[in-house]
């Protein structure tokens, strides 16, 4: 059942991916307010149709703790869920993202659109100056940033290597970090059809405050988001 649901799903995002790639296309001589229209118009869709073919929803828990002002969240990530989820619970998020997915038709073009930011993940230290500035013009819109530490998908219960984009956007930005876990993989895992039923949970932790040297930070970064990892990933938030 969990299968034929999984295939159903991918059948019609397939046919909406289609149709909706072509009539977003005026969005991108649009001012800004058509693309965060599509962002969010698009990721209520597909959580309808998760929701209806598969049964997968979600939730959140601690939302109170996410500081007024210019934030930067530093997220777990174990699926393509996660991408969905920020620019439509997070007002104007930006996303930092590997450069090569602008490269893809349509879903890089609307994603360079609406701003988010990409990494030469090759280029070194000019990839971090890059991001630095993109990062610094959107605070300053009042947008507030999002960053992968790890840079990849991980499959729940794993842990990759936090880079090192993190602590520079953290000395630089000068704004509190929110930690974000979430339990997405158990229910979309990363590379497979299958979606299972369920309800995904994602959390912000208690931010982290700007000003702490960096291995500090990266230490507490890296304890807070473990910890509660593993708490959302344990075998009663994976039914």
């Amino acid at each position: 059942m969990t299968m034929a649901r999984s295939l159903l799903y991918q059948g019609l995002y397939g046919i909406w991916a289609f149709l909706m790639c072509f009539a977003f296309l005026p969005s991108l001589i649009l001012p800004f307010w058509a693309s965060k229209f599509i962002a969010k118009f698009w990721t209520k869709s597909v959580y309808w149709l998760l929701r209806t073919t598969c049964g997968l929803t979600y939730r959140i828990e601690g939302a109170d703790q996410i500081p007024n002002g210019p934030v930067l969240y530093a997220s777990k990530h174990q699926s393509v869920w996660d991408t969905l989820f920020f620019p439509y619970e997070v007002e104007d998020s930006v996303i930092v993202l590997k450069r090569e997915l602008f490269w893809l038709p349509f879903f890089g073009w609307y994603a360079k659109k609406y701003g988010s930011i990409g990494i030469d993940r090759g280029a070194g230290g000019a990839a971090i100056r890059q991001m630095l500035r993109e990062a610094r013009k959107a605070i300053e819109k009042g947008r507030p940033v999002v960053i992968f530490p790890e840079g990849t998908r991980m499959p729940p219960g794993e842990k990759g290597v936090y880079q090192s984009g993190v602590a520079a956007l953290y000395n630089d930005l000068k704004v509190p970090v929110v930690p974000v876990a979430l339990n997405s993989g158990l229910f979309w895992p990363r590379r497979r059809l299958i979606r299972r039923q369920g309800v995904i949970t994602l959390r912000f932790l208690p931010p982290i405050p700007p000003g702490l040297p960096r291995k500090e930070f990266m230490r507490r970064l890296e304890t807070d988001l473990e910890a509660a990892q593993a708490d959302l990933c344990s075998p009663e938030h994976g039914e």
